[in-house]
């Protein structure tokens, strides 16, 4: 399965961090494509979600199996949509200074190999657009991390 992977170092605790991506209710105020959410079910250490991505006119629907384990991880499992598989994690790790290293990471595979070889060069600008967006979702809430963040890549 094709996956993508991106580690930052940033000021934020890991407690924030978690908190920030666990909040997928509030995806469509601050990430691109996302244009809307809908929590199923959501429990201290699980949650199933449904996302609507779209881009112009095109429009799809995932449901996802989150599992969650407080501050340190999330883990996010494809349960049903477009693609055949698509799972990403997170893993929080606290940093000497009070911050966090954030390693996210997604693999995906498409139903059809033909546009999985064709979506595939566009899904790492994507991925890196979104990781972004969670970075400055991150510098909104908590305060500019400004030079501080920094890729660990």
């Amino acid at each position: 399965m094709p996956g993508i992977r991106e580690k930052r170092v940033l000021p934020y605790s890991c407690e924030q961090m978690f908190d920030l991506v666990a909040d997928v209710g509030r995806y469509k105020e601050f990430l691109p494509w996302v244009i809307a959410t809908r929590v199923r079910a959501n429990s201290e250490t699980e949650m199933t979600a449904d996302m609507v991505v779209g881009f112009n006119a095109l429009r799809e629907s995932f449901s996802s199996r989150v599992q969650k384990n407080r501050p340190n991880s999330i883990d996010v499992h494809y349960v049903d949509g477009p693609l055949r598989d698509l799972d990403n994690s997170w893993i929080f790790t606290p940093t000497n200074d009070g911050g966090c290293e954030v390693d996210f990471c997604v693999e995906f595979t498409f139903k059809s190999r033909v546009f999985e070889r064709l979506a595939g060069q566009y899904f790492d600008r994507a991925f890196r657009k979104m990781v972004a967006a969670f970075e400055a979702r991150a510098d909104a809430l908590y305060g500019s991390s400004n030079s501080n963040a920094h890729s660990a890549a």
